[in-house]
């Protein structure tokens, strides 16, 4: 297997950064990069062939690739830019009823608890962020915690599968089965999940599963897609009316053609999805998620007693996956940022969630334990010379 030092080379990030937010945006390797331009190249080579005639099957082999390796059929999927792209066509057509609820975590994505007050105030139902306390225990407690939020108003789940600002692999699957015994709608926040665990829409019992893969699948921005169980496919109108919609030209299947087919656009990143799983199986990217992982826990008790504060949940694969958010004490997160990055050239988050604050880390292939001793040396640093982080006095 190559090497991790070898796999550092492969992608376009700064050098001169220690980039330890992958999570956010992900980055990309030069050969998927170079797929990228190859197939722009081809789009402006001959336009007209590109997006009306040859594009077409372009689009549903990398939809049979992505199928192909994260389980379910490909007349089940379509591309979307992101996900909050994906979740406003399906919150849009829950044709949501005054009184309905739609049950959710206090540890979701800003960017969809917006979507879902959006349109649960349109229509008089309700949008509950369940408590989950932190740190977590178990699996269990998480999922008895969920479920005291439900009541005979509760319509649908939503719940993401790896939390952003929290960087917590939640237990979708038991949730999900659960769930369906209750005959609720299943919806899960996928954002993260590709590339980074195992994925299989065969086993997990979602109706609606939305996944990036500009983030861990390592594609460029804005490629991403929805996945929609057979059942709820016909219920789906487009967010935009265009020549999918009622086509003249119908492919085997209406969902793809409402939803795919939405006016002059460069769906390049799309195409370079089979080229993002064949990179990651030249370079056996289990291994690698294993070995980043591995990084990911031998560091977090080491952070969390520097800040003088407690993990989020245990420290094991059940729970966290190539993220780690450090709970931190700070009045001042945005001045946090700007000085880890201005003065000691780290790219990392300050996120936040219920009044809390975190440095999240993330460790992809081009990270070492030097990034994060980096890391260390700037964080202590910092608590000795400046204000921006706050030990407990029975901490110090």
């Amino acid at each position: 297997m190559k090497t991790l030092a070898h796999l550092k080379s492969q992608f376009l990030l700064n050098p001169d950064i220690t980039y330890l937010n992958f999570g956010s945006f992900g980055a990309c390797p030069k050969p998927i990069f170079e797929n990228y331009l190859n197939w722009q190249y081809e789009l402006e080579t001959e336009p007209v062939q590109f997006i009306a005639i040859n594009g077409l099957v372009y689009m549903k082999q990398a939809r049979q690739a992505l199928a192909e390796y994260i389980n379910c059929d490909s007349d089940d999927l379509v591309f979307v830019p992101n996900p909050t792209h994906a979740f406003n066509i399906v919150a849009r057509n829950l044709n949501l009823n005054e009184g309905d609820e739609i049950l959710s975590t206090n540890l979701e994505y800003g960017a969809m608890d917006r979507t879902w007050k959006y349109y649960c105030g349109l229509h008089k139902a309700q949008y509950i962020r369940q408590p989950i306390s932190l740190p977590i225990q178990s699996k269990e407690e998480i999922i008895e915690q969920f479920f005291k939020g439900y009541t005979v108003n509760t319509r649908a789940i939503f719940i993401s599968h790896i939390t952003s600002s929290t960087g917590l692999v939640l237990p979708v699957n038991e949730i999900c089965d659960k769930a369906k015994e209750l005959g609720l709608i299943t919806i899960v926040d996928g954002a993260h999940a590709p590339g980074h665990v195992m994925l299989d829409l065969k086993q997990l019992k979602a109706d609606f599963y939305t996944g990036a893969c500009h983030k861990w699948m390592l594609t460029p921005k804005g490629s991403s897609f929805l996945y929609a169980h057979k059942k709820y496919q016909n219920d789906l109108d487009p967010l935009i009316i265009s020549w999918g919609y009622e086509s003249d030209n119908p492919s085997a299947s209406r969902f793809i053609d409402y939803h795919q087919f939405n006016g002059t656009r460069d769906f390049s990143a799309y195409l370079t999805i089979p080229k993002a799983i064949e990179f990651m199986n030249e370079n056996n990217w289990d291994d690698v998620r294993s070995k980043c992982r591995k990084l990911v826990n031998e560091n977090a008790v080491r952070f969390c007693d520097l800040l003088g504060t407690q993990p989020i949940s245990p420290i094991t694969d059940e729970f966290l996956g190539q993220l780690f958010s450090i709970p931190i004490l700070t009045s001042e997160p945005e001045q946090l940022y700007k000085l880890l990055f201005n003065k000691y050239k780290i790219e990392i988050p300050v996120t936040r969630g219920n009044g809390r604050f975190y440095l999240r880390y993330s460790i992809n292939a081009f990270n070492s334990q030097a990034d994060l001793d980096t890391l260390y040396s700037a964080l202590s640093e910092i608590i000795s010379a400046t204000s921006l982080l706050q030990i407990p006095p029975s901490k110090k």
